[in-house]
């Protein structure tokens, strides 16, 4: 990481400029965000303030890194923290006076910002309990910091056509969506991984194709040059709307695309990218104490656990870095991993600590229903047409006071514009930001609906748009459906089996 902050720090005083001439309007709103999109930061809606997204591959935060985090924030007065679901921490409504500070400070605690947007190799994402998850063929969490580092190299290097996304799942729950982001790689029983390509969300989704199978970890830096290779030879340059890998399929067709990306794997190969990486051991064991409750999982390590935590909507008061860890600091081994669904967990905890934990994060999800994801919304994204996190939090407060037991309600997305941040084509029920026409009025802000998707390895499944719901409309939707399948006995993922003209009525009531 030193040689990369040798390598960016010399860039900082060219974002500052920047970023304070665009402050002044001397800049205009499309010209700086091309720019500072490949530093991590955005201007929020309005532009009178900035957003800044920490890069942590694998979503991985150390005690150190998260004191610094922490100590950004109590520093510049940041009033809001967004846990994305690309495994990053963006820090929201900063002054443009404070931006470049805080980016620098971030760098030099190892959380470099640079390809945290724009048209860059972004964030490597991997499994959260990499290492310590029961059951999963073996820790993939090296290999993805191992691809972060290599793509590094590739910020200053040729342009791509738009962002590339890269990740890594052990195989257990298709958690960080490797089967079709731009290419992930799932862990098999074989110790070995299956490769899939060019798939994604938003406009024109399209599931991952599998390029490779049986693929030997020490070999990934080559299929991962090959996918840069083959974007910038087939990617859009013309059309931005038509520039990310998955359209490649649709440029070369399937077989053509897999033809191309294979030529690239054969002139990859003719570099020397053999990866060795060491694994990461944990040493802790427990000391005979235990914990228990809905966000607790034991680990694979011997009275070990993981205390989840799901705050609504994924907005945090940026004192919870504080929080944990103060909690945590003379903890051994204990680390934070974040969730690909705007959570995180706090690992490597024996029982009493893992009880410390779950006692000063008491504010989050206590359901199923409740760790529902939704993006940062249009009040501070400058895209979009809905505020995704005003709605969660409207359904949650309405089905909290039904009180109906867990599973009743599944986990919902809701995104606002057709971006998927939230992945709500992959939802069993999501939501996309929209505009209802009402009979004899004008247009009122909705939610269009989606229904039946699926980010289950084996059993992907994109759904289609349905009708739009208005805002005020969706959390008695989601009474009245909870409702129903309470009155069945059952959970939702049973009851839709067989109910889905059932829904398609309750649907209707309201659209």
């Amino acid at each position: 990481m030193d040689k990369y902050l040798e390598t960016f720090l010399p860039d900082l005083p060219e974002f500052k400029a920047k970023i304070e001439a665009f402050d002044r309007g001397e800049v205009p709103p499309a010209q700086y965000k091309g720019f500072s999109g490949g530093f991590g930061s955005y201007a929020q809606k309005g532009y009178k303030t900035h957003m800044l997204r920490l890069r942590l591959s694998g979503g991985r935060i150390s005690k150190e890194k998260l004191r610094a985090i922490a100590e950004i924030c109590e520093r510049n007065g940041v009033e809001m923290a967004k846990l994305t679901t690309c495994q990053s921490v963006q820090l929201h409504n900063n002054p443009a006076a404070n931006v470049p500070s805080m980016m620098e400070e971030a760098w030099k605690n190892g959380m470099i910002t640079r390809g945290g947007g724009g048209d860059f190799p972004r964030n490597v994402m991997c499994s959260p309990l990499a290492g310590l998850e029961k059951g999963e063929p073996f820790n993939v969490a090296p290999y993805a910091k191992a691809a972060g580092e290599f793509l590094f190299g590739f910020i200053k290097g040729p342009k791509f056509p738009r962002k590339l996304k890269v990740c890594f799942s052990n195989g257990l729950e298709n958690i960080p969506h490797a089967t079709f982001r731009d290419l992930g790689f799932v862990a098999t029983a074989d110790k070995k991984f299956d490769v899939y390509a060019a798939g994604g969300l938003g406009n024109g989704p399209s599931l991952g194709v599998k390029v490779a199978e049986g693929v030997d970890p020490s070999e990934i830096l080559y299929y991962i040059k090959a996918m840069v290779m083959t974007f910038l030879a087939h990617g859009n340059y013309e059309n931005r709307g038509k520039a990310r890998t998955r359209f490649m399929k649709e440029k070369l067709g399937e077989q053509g695309f897999i033809d191309a990306f294979n030529g690239m794997l054969e002139e990859a190969r003719k570099e020397d990218l053999d990866l060795t990486v060491e694994d990461e051991i944990v040493e802790k064991r427990g000391n005979g104490t235990t914990a228990s409750g809905w966000n607790i999982v034991e680990q694979k390590q011997e009275g070990l656990y993981a205390v989840y935590y799901h705050p609504i909507a994924g907005q945090v008061n940026p004192s919870v870095f504080r929080t944990i860890y103060e909690t945590i600091k003379d903890m051994d081994e204990v680390e934070v991993r974040l969730h690909p669904e705007s959570a995180l967990y706090v690992v490597n905890l024996t029982g009493d600590e893992a009880q410390k934990v779950q006692a000063v994060l008491s504010d989050g999800a206590k359901t199923v229903f409740e760790t529902s994801t939704c993006c940062v919304g249009t009040t501070t994204c400058q895209g979009g047409l809905g505020d995704s996190p005003a709605l969660l939090r409207a359904c949650v407060e309405a089905v909290r006071k039904e009180n109906f037991a867990d599973g009743v309600l599944p986990k919902i997305a809701i995104s606002g514009c057709p971006s998927s941040c939230a992945a709500h084509q992959v939802a069993p029920i999501g939501f996309r930001g929209a505009m209802k026409q009402i009979p004899g009025g004008k247009p009122v802000p909705a939610f269009a609906i989606f229904v039946g998707g699926s980010d289950k390895t084996g059993k992907e499944r994109i759904a289609e748009a349905g009708k739009s719901i208005a805002v005020e409309d969706i959390p008695k939707f989601l009474v009245e459906l909870g409702k129903t399948v309470s009155a069945a006995g059952t959970t939702y993922d049973k009851w839709i089996e067989t109910n889905r003209e059932t829904l398609d009525r309750i649907i209707e009531q309201f659209a």
